[in-house]
């Protein structure tokens, strides 16, 4: 029987440049370009995103492409992510290393099972707080909350609706906005 090889951060560093992979628990997966819309909407998301944690000082926004490492076997790029202040050390000059208090990832063909599934349980492995899964096509977002057995559905908000997050009191994104 031959032993499974299992990615590292170290074997991900030495992968081509001119594409993007992700490590979930030691597997490589390339991650396609992103498309037009699923950019305009991850620059609108983010922006209020932004806002609100600038303007209220609470730590820091990051988006794709930049390294979230949550193990040595796992190396994501989550389309956007915020890190409070209390979780300022886990930002390196190279990469982040630890656990960003909420994840954002927009969905399209090519990613909705690694994001609904992989993903998802990495995530909450990791202990990632909050969790959004935006799907363009459909116009809706899906906000999840870290439970004690995984993540728990806390509201999916649709275009003509205004997004809230219970860990980010005062923060309301009108959907309409973003699609």
């Amino acid at each position: 029987m031959c032993p499974t090889l299992r990615f590292t951060y170290e074997d991900y560093l030495q992968l081509p440049e001119n594409c993007r992979y992700e490590i979930v628990d030691g597997d490589p997966f390339m991650v396609p370009a992103p498309t037009p819309n699923h950019q305009r909407v991850s620059r609108k998301l983010g922006r209020f995103l932004d806002d609100y944690v600038t303007e209220r000082n609470l730590g820091e926004v990051f988006h794709a492409p930049c390294d979230l490492l949550l193990s040595d076997f796992d190396v994501v790029q989550p389309d956007i992510f915020y890190i409070s202040n209390e979780r300022m050390s886990i930002i390196k000059e190279k990469n982040i290393q630890g656990t960003p208090d909420l994840v954002v990832e927009i969905v399209c063909a090519g990613t909705a099972f690694r994001d609904r599934g992989i993903k998802q349980k990495l995530y909450a492995r990791a202990g990632v707080k909050e969790y959004w899964i935006v799907d363009p096509e459909a116009r809706t977002i899906d906000v999840m909350a870290l439970g004690p057995h995984g993540y728990l559905l806390v509201g999916v908000y649709r275009k003509e609706e205004t997004l809230q997050s219970p860990p980010l009191p005062g923060l309301a994104i009108p959907l309409g906005r973003i699609f």
